[in-house]
């Protein structure tokens, strides 16, 4: 049976309304205690729309991963709209979107991904796997703008860019998990400024710029 234009719309607004509310329950409660019915009232739909759409709360936590890897991708990606920008003012923009990230809730900003993975990827190998591969994603993506910014600019001493890039990923999702346990959102703030300061002194042209952000280093 074919589907009309607005059955589609119709479902893909359903699942949307479910996992935009699962998203919101699981940062805030976690997994565990996070329940179908609850999905469904947050969202206002019923338990039939919901296993209409999903099989199980599993099944929807990892579509809320996928979703937000996918989200998180798409606003990172105005970093590099110009692909003729210079890849360290490319990584500047970057810095400057996960700072936004932080001025727009009064609670410190979470990430699904880092928060399932913490959750859960020891007691389900399956949302580990895919956590990891999301985590990988944003490695690779500070990984190929740092050696972008490294053959067109002189870098100082010696240096992996993939190492840089998970220490760089590590800070992210660490600031997260500490802000949320400190109630601190500023300090998240604070970590990304270091961390690019950090990215900015690699570079000879930008190490003045870097120590005006981060005094003392």
């Amino acid at each position: 049976m074919k589907i009309s234009p607005t059955q589609a719309e119709k479902a893909a607004e359903t699942q949307s309304r479910l996992i935009a509310a699962t998203q919101a329950m699981m940062l805030r409660q976690g997994y565990a205690t996070t329940t179908v019915d609850a999905i469904c009232a947050a969202a206002g739909l019923t338990k039939g729309s919901f296993f209409h759409h999903f099989a199980s709360k599993e099944a929807i936590c990892r579509a809320a991963i996928d979703a937000w890897g996918v989200m998180g991708q798409r606003l990172y990606a105005a970093a590099w709209a110009d692909p003729q920008a210079d890849p360290l003012d490319q990584l500047d923009a970057l810095f400057a979107i996960m700072k936004s990230f932080t001025t727009t809730h009064d609670e410190p900003y979470l990430c699904m991904v880092g928060m399932m993975a913490q959750e859960l990827a020891l007691q389900n190998p399956a949302i580990g796997a895919q956590c990891a591969g999301h985590l990988g994603e944003w490695t690779a993506m500070m990984v190929r703008l740092l050696s972008a910014a490294r053959a067109r600019h002189e870098p100082i001493g010696s240096w992996d860019a993939e190492e840089i890039g998970w220490l760089l990923n590590s800070i992210w999702q660490g600031s997260m998990l500490i802000a949320k346990t400190r109630h601190t959102p500023a300090m998240l703030l604070r970590n990304i400024e270091l961390a690019q300061a950090y990215v900015q002194g690699l570079f000879v042209q930008r190490r003045i710029v870097a120590r005006r952000i981060a005094p003392h280093s």
